[in-house]
């Protein structure tokens, strides 16, 4: 993988690299097991054996390298601190449960809040993408690293969008604000999960939100959309990974999509 050693944060994001390694491991070798421990947590949610193994394996390898600094993980918690790393083992968990192969891990390195570094591991189906402030964001190829850019689309009738799911958009109350996106742009889907980030940060898509989001779901996203080019921020503009919400397109389209996403019968 490539690392550019002219980043403040190359040694970090080389780090965060080999966390995905020993991450990707683990939770490979338990995906499609029949045996997969499956448990509900409080929230409704599932957690499985391997969400669990796999932290830890992050977890042991950031406490041996660097025990100064805070975690934040979905299933054990948090420690605080100026640098801390934020992980989710395995984001897309009712997918890897059920054998769907749309799951990644996600690893970044935030300092006084904001992701600097950002990895996005989707093991299953060979894919890796990874970024630092000032660095570029890059993908793996069959020819080796590759530099991503987000479209320079600049109409809505022409973009592509991803929604995550209509049932989230109705409990979160904006399903009105999806069926006037859906009429506006050239395509929606519900790709789902982490994906259709990467999507874009590769120029496919011009539009991902969702909600519901807590901060492991979005910390290793922020850097790799930011330094293709894009813009990310909460569902009403603010530049946040902790307000349960996320929204990020080109860069170009963000005001566009804001405005049409927050229309009223009074503004047409």
């Amino acid at each position: 993988m490539t690392v550019p050693q002219h980043s403040p944060f190359a040694a970090d994001l080389e780090l965060a690299l080999r966390l995905a390694d020993a991450a990707d491991a683990v939770a490979m070798s338990r995906f499609d097991s029949p045996d997969l421990d499956v448990r509900a947590k409080p929230d409704a949610t599932f957690v499985t054996d391997a969400d669990l193994a796999t932290e830890r394996a992050i977890r042991d390898l950031l406490e041996a390298e660097r025990p100064e600094d805070g975690i934040l993980g979905e299933e054990f918690g948090s420690s605080e601190g100026r640098r801390q790393w934020i992980i989710d083992p395995i984001d897309g968990t009712h997918n890897y449960l059920r054998g769907i192969p749309m799951w990644g891990v996600l690893i970044a390195l935030a300092i006084d809040g904001v992701p600097q570094v950002g990895v996005v591991s989707q093991p299953a189906l060979g894919r890796r993408w990874w970024a630092a402030t000032g660095a570029g964001a890059w993908t793996n190829a069959p020819s080796g690293p590759r530099r991503i850019r987000v479209s320079d689309e600049a109409a809505l009738d022409r973009a592509s969008a991803s929604f995550q799911s209509i049932q989230q958009w109705d409990e979160a109350g904006h399903l009105d604000a999806l069926v006037r996106l859906s009429r506006t742009v050239w395509r929606d889907r519900g790709y789902g999960d982490v994906w259709p980030y990467m999507l874009l940060s590769e120029g496919r898509l011009e539009f991902v939100a969702e909600f519901d989001v807590k901060e492991y779901d979005i910390a290793a996203v922020v850097p790799i959309v930011t330094e293709a080019g894009g813009r990310m921020t909460d569902y009403d503009g603010i530049a946040s990974i902790s307000s349960r919400s996320s929204l990020a397109t080109n860069g170009v389209l963000h005001e566009d999509f804001l405005r049409l996403l927050h229309e009223t019968e009074t503004d047409r």
